[in-house]
């Protein structure tokens, strides 16, 4: 391995009951938007069961507004304060840390008190006051590569987040713009950005949209989950995140690429045991 790409230590911490950074396999799983509060309860419960069936720690995400959609008549969810409200139900009933993202500096402060991870849109991954606000709450934040960023240019985040005090960072991949309305995965991306101290999430579901592929919205491949999560736990990332829905083909927003709930547990138990191969497999290289 190159001396640049040495992986280092990670200081492990916590969000609600699950840890990143001490070499567990962390779940980010949940609907890409907040269609009801029903929906995301049930959405959070049925996630957590399949992801405590297989042994690893779990994050609830949804959005509670998706302001980069394709269309104007794209669904974006149904707003800060009936969106919070649901997402606030989901921690109070079920006890499970809740991760959304935010899209303005207004909205920071009202998200920090419902959510205990505030993530930034791959778009707007290089908007300094959007991070330096989601900073500055002292909620874990969890900031997308933009499909325009090489891996190496995401160190200007975790230097930017650091900065404004940010102890406990995530950076995600989700897939880099190939040609048009599509996207790739450049598996180097995990162990370069792992470099930079902060853990690392793959976001397996989004990587796998064809932005702006049915014209007035974004198409997907979700029959290519499952071996995408495969390759990128083999990567060694810390967390696996993904957007499953009961009904995908129902879905109001991102259906195309969503995971099928029936399809979570088989695959989260392959990734648990990959994941326990790949660890086994440094600690003997060690």
């Amino acid at each position: 391995m190159s001396e640049d790409l040495r992986q280092p230590e990670i200081k492990p911490f916590k969000v609600g009951d699950a840890t990143f950074g001490d070499g567990r396999l962390t779940i980010i799983a949940g609907p890409c938007v907040v269609e009801s509060r029903e929906h995301v309860l049930l959405m959070a419960r049925e996630c957590h069961r399949r992801v405590r069936d297989a042994g690893l720690d779990y994050v609830f995400k949804a959005s509670y507004d998706k302001a980069n959609r394709s269309s104007h008549s794209s669904y974006r969810g149904p707003g800060v304060g009936e969106g919070l409200d649901a997402l606030r139900a989901v921690k109070e009933e079920t006890g499970l840390p809740v991760l959304t993202d935010v899209h303005d500096v207004s909205q920071v402060e009202e998200a920090a008190r419902a959510a205990d991870v505030l993530q930034i849109p791959a778009f707007l991954c290089r908007q300094t006051d959007l991070i330096v606000a989601a900073c500055e709450t002292g909620r874990a934040v969890n900031v997308k590569k933009g499909q325009f960023l090489a891996p190496w240019d995401a160190r200007n985040i975790v230097e930017k987040a650091r900065a404004a005090g940010c102890e406990r960072l995530l950076l995600t991949e989700r897939g880099f713009t190939f040609g048009y309305n599509n996207l790739v995965v450049d598996m180097r991306s995990f162990p370069v950005m792992r470099s930079f101290g902060a853990p690392v999430v793959f976001d397996v579901t989004h990587s796998l949209q064809l932005p702006g592929g049915l014209g007035h919205a974004t198409g997907g491949q979700s029959e290519f989950i499952e071996p995408l999560a495969r390759a990128g736990v083999a990567c060694g990332v810390d967390a696996v995140f993904m957007e499953v829905h009961d009904a995908p083909e129902r879905a109001l927003s991102d259906g195309p690429n969503a995971l099928p709930l029936v399809r979570m547990a088989a695959l989260l138990k392959m990734l648990r045991d990959l994941h326990e191969l790949v660890r086994s497999g440094a600690r003997v290289e060690a």
